[in-house]
């Protein structure tokens, strides 16, 4: 008789230890993610840190946290744990089917913090947001069990692969290099190297009238030059003239986003030698329906603002490239380079109506089937 009073003490004890963790258990528990780098380069890993927190005087037996993750967004095993005691470190138990489902399991002491950090390798560009999880909590045998959502906004921008001087095709790195040695000096008035006595036909405003006082004679600045120039790339979203639909199959994506690294390279290469650099696409940002539009422009931030629109870029198509071609009105006196798959007469005119808005317009076939190291193309100036 008393062995099962014994048993229904446990039993209801059991009971009320599985009801208040039911009911408090995910009260007093704190799931937090983040990347540790907010911008990475597709290829490179890093880390996704994983911090939860028992905050209750209770212990959690078992918590799982259960999210759907981009199978572009390689989640790797677990590279460190820390908690609060390291003798009673939670025991890992991480999950990863498919590559688009994980789920990490931990046991938690009364006011116990754990932080985990999974290795991320990032596969494609894009910008990421890990969302919500799922967080259960449950007693050892499984009667009972609590399920809550959250919500957590972790972003993680990936740009597009920088393609070294080996991987860009030939001609467009011949291109680049005339590109550069052909840049016009011009005077900047930012950079003045000195004075002289005032000439017929000397601007009145480059007239240095502090200088003009103290000597008794007119004065005006020598400025210094620079060499200037605006690049402005051009990538078409469209595989073949007579493409129908807008979008792509997933196995067509793979030129346009070879095209995409390409003109990242080269807008990161022109505005690393101190040229101002700009894109245009027939393609559009997320879930907007406008074409891509960023006339050249300069500056420390201009890099950051290049890559963070590659790795936004949707494909798929807006306009049929010919017509997004003559939408382009502002793109005057510009050196343009246009990527495109496919050469097409009409595709010719748009290129023509360019010239004729004072451009040097250079269309590069793009042919994304030959291996990295042996791209090549075409060029037509």
């Amino acid at each position: 008789m008393s062995v099962i009073v014994i048993l229904a003490v446990m039993a209801a004890v059991y009971g009320l230890t599985g009801l208040l963790l039911v009911k408090f258990g995910l009260r007093g528990l704190q799931c937090t993610r983040a990347f540790s780098r907010a911008a990475v380069f597709e290829g490179d890993e890093g880390e996704m840190i994983e911090i939860v927190r028992n905050d209750r005087p209770m212990i959690v037996p078992w918590l799982r946290v259960e999210s759907h993750i981009s199978p572009r967004l390689q989640l790797g095993r677990v590279s460190r744990e820390e908690g609060s005691s390291a003798a009673q470190a939670a025991r890992e138990n991480l999950n990863v089917s498919g590559s688009r489902y994980y789920s990490s399991l931990f046991t938690l002491l009364p006011y116990q913090q754990i932080r985990r950090r999974h290795r991320v390798r990032f596969l494609h560009r894009g910008v990421y947001d890990l969302g919500g999880a799922s967080l259960s909590v449950g007693d050892v045998l499984g009667l009972f069990q609590q399920t809550r959502e959250q919500q957590m906004h972790v972003p993680v921008t990936v740009f597009p692969r920088l393609l070294d001087e080996r991987e860009l095709p030939r001609p467009l790195s011949l291109l680049l290099g005339e590109t550069l040695s052909r840049r016009p000096l011009l005077t900047d008035p930012f950079l003045v190297r000195g004075i002289r006595d005032y000439l017929p036909g000397d601007p009145v405003r480059d007239i240095h009238w502090p200088a003009t006082a103290r000597m008794g004679t007119a004065q005006v600045r020598i400025f210094d030059h620079t060499a200037r120039m605006k690049l402005m790339v051009i990538l078409n979203a469209q595989r073949k003239d007579a493409q129908w639909g807008d979008h792509l199959m997933e196995y067509e994506e793979g030129e346009i986003e070879y095209g995409i690294s390409v003109a990242a390279t080269l807008c990161v290469h022109a505005l690393r030698s101190g040229l101002s650099a700009g894109f245009a696409a027939n393609m559009p940002f997320g879930e907007e329906k406008e074409s891509v539009v960023m006339l050249p422009d300069g500056g420390a931030a201009r890099e950051e603002e290049l890559l963070t629109a590659f790795a936004r870029l949707t494909l798929v198509r807006t306009l049929a490239f010919p017509l997004f071609l003559d939408t382009l009105t502002d793109v005057t006196d510009m050196d343009v380079l246009v990527l495109s798959c496919y050469d097409s007469p009409d595709v010719q005119k748009g290129l023509d109506k360019l010239r004729r808005q004072g451009n040097q317009v250079t269309l590069h076939i793009l042919e994304p089937a030959a291996d990295a190291g042996e791209r090549g193309g075409t060029l037509c100036s």
